[in-house]
């Protein structure tokens, strides 16, 4: 298609996907109020709280909450348009071995991202708060605001969910022939002490117990970096091969 026409495509495709993602926030805003979806969210840091109940100083202050919520879950409902529109507009412009690693990746990385979300929310924010909550002193009541919670919460859960495109990061850099098997495994050490770094500024509380939590995921996601870099490696490398032989015997005849 013209230049022109294909401005138009993308316009109307980025149109349809805004309207999903309004349709999916409207629906969620709906049945987050319906379900008191605050308590929910909360349930990591209730059992620490002395009446169970966060404060708020803003009469905004809960709506805000659930509009976020709502634009997360609304985000996530409309994300098979989006990735639907962003995938018919891409698609022509692919070769068949290409189409046939994206869809894969895209599934995988989705997968990551909402394992990495899990762990924070399931496991890593309510043993953070645990630690940081019960080193208190007897004259000092945890009045903690619903907003600086959600502030916490929500950074911790996003921050956790990139980290685990880690793997996807890694297999991308193997694809473009910028790194190697041979690489990760010679710089494992290097990788090690990263991770350790990452996870000293990611972990809110910095204690060694949020500190390991942390740290164990990010060094097994390497590992599983290395494993799926040495199967991308070796069909590149088949591929490679395979043209090559094409463009000789292309050239002897």
């Amino acid at each position: 298609m013209p230049f022109l026409e294909h401005l138009e495509e993308l316009r109307w495709r980025i149109l349809w996907s805004v309207l999903a993602l309004i349709i999916g926030v409207g629906l969620s805003f709906v049945v987050l109020i319906k379900y008191d979806a605050i308590r929910l969210l909360t349930q990591p840091i209730r059992p620490f709280l002395v009446d169970g109940k966060l404060i708020t100083t803003h009469p905004a202050g809960a709506f805000r909450i659930v509009m976020s919520a709502a634009f997360a879950v609304g985000a996530v409902l409309a994300s098979p348009v989006v990735f639907y529109q962003f995938w018919a507009f891409l698609s022509p412009a692919l070769y068949r071995h290409e189409k046939k690693v994206v869809i894969p990746v895209l599934i995988f990385g989705a997968v990551l991202f909402l394992g990495g979300v899990s762990l924070a929310y399931f496991a890593l924010i309510p043993l953070t708060l645990g630690f940081l909550l019960n080193v208190q002193s007897s004259v000092i009541t945890p009045m903690i605001s619903v907003t600086e919670y959600f502030d916490f919460a929500i950074t911790f859960s996003l921050i956790m969910g990139a980290v685990f495109e880690l793997p996807i990061a890694v297999l991308a850099l193997t694809a473009l022939g910028l790194v190697t098997p041979a690489f990760l495994n010679k710089y494992r050490r290097h990788a090690l002490i990263i991770c350790l770094v990452a996870s000293a500024f990611i972990t809110p509380g910095q204690d060694p117990v949020s500190l390991a939590a942390v740290a164990l995921p990010l060094i097994g996601l390497y590992e599983v970096s290395v494993v799926c870099s040495h199967f991308v490696y070796r069909r590149r490398l088949k591929r490679e091969a395979r043209l090559a032989a094409e463009e000789a015997s292309g050239a002897a005849a």
